[in-house]
């Protein structure tokens, strides 16, 4: 049984669904990997590393495939070769009712999304969505690093003292906490925020400064945040504004799924930071935690003192930017969730499993998922 790995045709879209290490694993499972041609040379992956672990190197490897395994969708060019009954594994941030569902209603496509893993312990090694914030989140702070025009580390010297830089993390999920470990390990001075309770143990554990807005909590469900009302949000902008200020780089990641994304900082908090400050937002790609962000740009602010500006950094597919890990993090979830769809050498979903329920968008001619 072929499992099919395609080059990925989204715009700036580096990664690759499986990496040379893991194919031994599918094929000592029973199976057949074919892999395109370059697919996975943006994530520095050779063909030749591909077919010295076993897979086969193919310009069309779709050919008697039975799983087909991407990161992204596939474009609707190769989705509308493949046969009826044949599976895709990949994210799949398409709404019900959408163009892209329905034609793989009708070409009876059986559709599993990589975002839909639920957060359970049983299906923690499948969960792709933390994974790739992992490495969103390392990115975030060095990109910081990397335009912040100051030191992260406090430097003692003989010609004088150089302070830390204030870093501030909102949102202290995977990306928010690998973002705050990564600016402590630079020397900066961290502080961080989260609307959920238990976020509060978590900033400390990683040596940041927890802060305390004496605000209700709002705890969601699977460990995400739950959406704040109107008052709530402006009352929680109003208790940051002071932090913001103070900050050398504001870095957020706040995200709650299927919704746009909360907007935690206005252009006034922004305007109000000091010359020179960088501020990170994770979350542009769903809108923003920053009024004014764009996905991909990079914006200066005036600040609100007259003189000089703020860099306004929106973050677009973040993971891709560091391809290799986050190819290799995500073909270990990917994997991962293969293996429990696997028995006796073949690959057969066990639908009444939780796991492969929730992930289980389309299926024979049908939209499984509200």
């Amino acid at each position: 049984m072929r499992i099919a790995v395609t080059r990925e045709t989204v715009a700036g879209e580096a990664r690759v669904a499986l990496v040379p290490d893991l194919v031994g694993k599918l094929t000592t499972a029973g199976y057949e990997v074919a892999v395109q041609t370059g697919a996975g040379a943006g994530a520095l992956n050779p063909d030749r590393a591909y077919a010295a672990a076993g897979a086969t190197i193919t310009p069309n490897p779709l050919e008697g495939a039975a799983l087909v395994l991407s990161v992204q969708p596939l474009d609707p060019e190769i989705r509308e070769v493949l046969w009826p009954g044949t599976a895709t594994l990949s994210f799949f941030p398409f709404p019900p009712g959408s163009a892209e569902m329905e034609a793989r209603r009708a070409g009876d496509l059986t559709t599993f999304g990589m975002e839909y893993v639920p957060r359970i312990s049983r299906a923690q090694s499948m969960d792709a969505l933390s994974s790739q914030a992992l490495v969103a989140g390392y990115r975030a702070a060095i990109v910081a690093a990397g335009r912040l025009r100051l030191f992260f580390p406090l430097n003692m010297t003989a010609a004088g003292t150089v302070p830390p830089a204030q870093i501030l993390v909102l949102g202290a999920g995977v990306a928010g906490l690998q973002a705050i470990a990564t600016c402590k390990r630079l020397g900066a001075v961290v502080k961080g925020y989260d609307v959920r309770a238990a976020a509060a143990e978590e900033i400390r554990s990683m040596g940041a400064i927890a802060i305390d807005l004496d605000l209700p909590t709002l705890e969601g469900a699977g460990g995400y945040a739950r959406e704040m009302t109107e008052n709530r949000a402006a009352r929680q902008q109003e208790l940051l504004a002071p932090y913001v200020a103070a900050a050398d780089a504001l870095i957020t990641t706040a995200a709650v799924p299927g919704r746009r994304a909360p907007l935690l900082a206005s252009s006034k908090m922004v305007r109000a930071m000091k010359p020179g400050s960088v501020v990170i937002d994770l979350a542009a790609d769903s809108g923003g935690n920053v009024e004014g962000v764009e996905a991909g740009n990079v914006i200066q602010v005036p600040c609100a003192s007259g003189t000089g500006t703020v860099t306004l950094w929106g973050g677009a597919n973040v993971a891709s930017q560091m391809p290799s890990p986050a190819s290799r993090l995500y073909a270990a979830n990917a994997v991962n969730v293969i293996m429990l769809m696997t028995r006796d050498g073949a690959f057969d979903p066990d639908f009444d499993d939780e796991i492969v329920a929730a992930m289980c968008l389309t299926r024979a001619g049908g939209v499984l998922r509200p």
